[in-house]
């Protein structure tokens, strides 16, 4: 009898195998995946929201910052129709006691001797004493009158702790300071929110265009602002993100900030209060 030897079993796997480890595969590839996306979303998602609440947090800021220095009775505001709405003040550059100003109805004199102030005063700079009004500091501050509460400053000195104002011309202020305080200023600032147009849902902080301006400039004659915040979406016809309590006998003026923002869906809104401390 003749036998044949087995040879060895071929090596491989079958078709059937190969559908198994295609379909398990395709499984755990769709997991992972939805899984990386999942987290890259929410990472995107988060990213957005901190960014939104980190400019809306620095804009709030520093606008609280600028109004608490601001110089009293400079704040007003304006809102253009359903375009923008505008918080304009002036910020205090120096600050003292004056020892002698010519006050109304004193002989008009072209210096004032006041304390020297922490803060330099230069040259080109306003000096303005107990202005009860905004008209008395933004109403022709560069015109060559004789008679009111803010004057430009020809040239400055100073000698043993006390510093001489020169205004170039004879001049009187129309009405003495109770705790004998004067301020000097420069340039006013603006914070604009807008609601259409090209740049609808931001927030713009202007400086630069000039204090002699007796009605509030519209953002189009301020010059290029810089972009503070984006994202808000406050309608100016019903729900405005600035408002005002002037001053009285008993309280300081009170800027309420009250911006909405959108990110992603979410929409969140501070509720912000700024004491304008400074008095006349």
């Amino acid at each position: 009898m003749i036998r044949f030897k087995q040879g060895r079993a071929c090596l491989g796997f079958t078709l059937v195998e190969m559908v198994t480890v295609i379909l398990i595969l395709g499984i755990l590839v769709v997991g992972v995946s939805s899984f990386v996306i999942f987290g890259t979303r929410i990472f995107v998602e988060s990213t957005s929201i901190d960014q939104v609440l980190s400019q809306s947090r620095f804009a709030i800021e520093r606008l609280t910052r600028e109004l608490r220095g601001a110089l009293p009775n400079s704040i007003r505001l304006s809102t253009n129709g359903t375009s923008s709405q505008c918080l304009e003040f002036v910020p205090i550059q120096a600050s003292a006691s004056y020892t002698q100003v010519p006050i109304h109805p004193a002989v008009k004199q072209s210096s004032a001797q006041v304390f020297s102030a922490s803060q330099v005063i230069s040259a080109g700079e306003f000096m303005t004493v107990y202005p009860l009004t905004a008209a008395d500091i933004y109403t022709n501050p560069l015109a060559p009158i004789s008679d009111g509460r803010i004057f430009s400053i020809d040239s400055v000195s100073s000698s043993a702790g006390v510093t001489t104002v020169d205004f170039g011309r004879n001049v009187r202020f129309d009405e003495a300071s109770p705790r004998k305080r004067y301020f000097v200023v420069n340039q006013p600032v603006s914070y604009c929110v807008f609601e259409g147009g090209a740049l609808g849902g931001s927030m713009y902080r202007y400086t630069g265009y000039g204090i002699d301006n007796a009605t509030q400039p519209l953002p189009s004659a301020m010059g290029s602002g810089v972009l503070m915040a984006e994202n808000i979406v406050n309608s100016l016809s019903t729900d405005a993100p600035f408002r005002i309590s002037p001053s009285n006998l008993r309280n300081n003026a009170i800027v309420q900030i009250q911006p909405q923002f959108v990110v992603n869906g979410q929409n969140f809104r501070y509720q912000h209060q700024v004491q304008v401390i400074n008095v006349p």
